[in-house]
C-alpha cells in the first residue's frame, strides 16, 4: 500500500521527512506519466543493483533524466515565477501557514 503524504494546496509539493518534495507535473499526460514513473523505477533497482561505480553512476543518470522528465526535478513545471522550495522544511517556507493549520496527524504523516 503507497503511504500518502500531506499536499500543498496548490499540488507543486509533497511533505515528507519534513521536507517539501516536488510533485510530477500535472500536465503530463497518464501515458507520458506512466512511462516515466516505469523509467524511473527500472533505474532505482539499476542503481540498487549495480556492480560498480560507472554502473551506479549511469543509473543515478537514469534517475536523474526520469526525474526531470516528470518535472521532479529541473526546472519547475508552474509558470508564476514562484521560487522553488523542493527540500526546505515547510514551516520556513511560504507554506507555514499551510503546514500549521493541518491536523496532528497529518503532519506526522510528512514528517516520517
Amino acid at each position: 500500500m503507497r503511504k500518502s503524504y500531506p499536499t500543498t494546496p496548490d499540488g507543486r509539493y509533497f511533505v515528507a521527512k519534513n521536507r517539501l518534495w516536488r510533485c510530477t507535473d500535472p500536465r503530463l499526460d497518464e501515458t507520458t506519466r506512466r512511462d516515466w514513473v516505469s523509467e524511473l523505477m527500472s533505474a532505482r533497482r539499476a542503481v540498487r543493483d549495480a556492480g560498480d561505480e560507472a554502473q551506479t553512476h549511469a543509473a543515478r543518470a537514469r534517475v536523474q533524466t526520469a526525474k526531470t522528465a516528470l518535472g521532479e526535478r529541473g526546472p519547475v513545471w508552474w509558470d508564476d515565477d514562484a521560487p522553488d522550495e523542493t527540500g526546505c522544511a515547510p514551516a520556513n517556507t511560504r507554506y507555514a501557514a499551510w503546514w500549521r493549520s493541518l491536523a496532528p496527524a497529518d503532519r506526522a504523516s510528512g514528517q516520517d
